[in-house]
């Protein structure tokens, strides 16, 4: 079986409400054509037909050999909204994706976006995405409108994840600090793994991971720069008091029992994270359909590893199958 756990699909509604909102999100067009959303003027993402296309999805799955996919919101979520207004958008896209998992059964699942700017509300649409839509988790991004995840304001929401075992998906955003990622699309190539990596170290230092260990963490594009700067986070520790205040391990000790997806499609960066956290941390993920992903290269670059098949299997769905809440019987029995 095949389940990509990184992928992207919109309800048409949701660009719709992004194009009415105005603020820091816009549309315009590619040099080549293609409908872009910009994020203060720079381009952001490009708009493809399978964002928004059911059948095209389908087509393309069934193409390269992929069994389920689990949707979620990109960047920007519901973030682009302000406050109590995200509470809206997120039902509304929650809803959409409880209604094709039904109308699709056994193709699709579901992470849950959260109004994370309303604390009450982030914990009802907590619940009622989980114990009403019956979706696997919810989907948050490396920073909320510029807020670490590691605040403070946000420890009662995981708090109660933690309390569920529930499976956190952590997206990236563009950094707080936009400006320096403003041309050449450095955005999402090189700022997005950049905040990735910025968030899962300042939760770790922070003692996020230590103090709620129930929560299962995995993190998008494999970590960012995560598992390549293990050895300095650890140095970090040793070398620093401010970075041994709120953890009494070193950070590899808590990143390792971290899951990372595998939207990086290099096979030396694929055995890197093997050899730290092993197959049974990994999951693959395609980023499909942005352009910087690849629903075919999710497959090859896996299948293309000198790995035995129990190891591949374990990528290909193992470890998704285990982080998951309220699989549908036809797939928890594979667990």
């Amino acid at each position: 079986m095949k389940l990509d756990l990184h992928t992207h699909y919109y309800p048409p509604a949701y660009f719709e409400r992004i194009e009415r909102s105005g603020g820091d999100f816009s549309f315009g067009a590619s040099p080549t054509g293609q409908r872009i959303i910009r994020y203060k003027g720079a381009r952001f993402f490009g708009v493809t037909a399978p964002m928004t296309d059911v059948g095209k999805r389908l087509e393309d799955m069934d193409r390269v050999g992929i069994d389920v996919e689990v949707l979620s919101l990109s960047t920007p979520n519901v973030f682009f909204a302000e406050g109590r207004a995200q509470i809206e958008v997120a039902r509304m896209v929650n809803d959409a994706y409880a209604d094709l998992i039904a109308k699709r059964p056994g193709r699709f699942l579901g992470f849950a976006s959260i109004p994370m700017d309303d604390p009450d509300g982030a914990l009802r649409e907590l619940a009622r995405a989980l114990d009403e839509l019956r979706l696997q988790g919810v989907v948050l991004l490396s920073n909320i409108r510029g807020r670490a995840l590691a605040d403070p304001a946000y420890r009662p929401f995981f708090a109660e994840c933690d309390r569920r075992k529930a499976c956190v998906f952590v997206h990236p955003m563009i950094p707080a600090a936009a400006e320096p990622f403003g041309e050449y699309v450095l955005g999402p190539i090189v700022g997005f793994p950049f905040d990735t990596t910025l968030a899962v170290a300042r939760l770790c230092y922070a003692g996020v991971f230590k103090q709620l260990p129930n929560i299962r963490w995995l993190v998008a594009h494999a970590g960012g720069a995560i598992p390549y700067l293990l050895e300095r986070l650890d140095s970090g520790w040793r070398d620093f008091a401010e970075c041994r205040a709120n953890i009494d391990e070193p950070p590899s000790t808590y990143l390792k029992r971290l899951y990372y997806d595998t939207v990086t499609f290099s096979p030396n960066n694929l055995r890197l994270l093997r050899d730290i956290v092993g197959t049974d941390h990994m999951a693959m993920g395609s980023d499909y359909p942005h352009l910087l992903g690849s629903i075919d290269k999710a497959i090859s670059s896996i299948e293309g590893l000198d790995w035995d098949a129990r190891e591949k299997e374990r990528v290909f769905s193992g470890t998704a199958l285990a982080l998951l809440a309220n699989l549908p019987a036809r797939l928890a029995h594979v667990v």
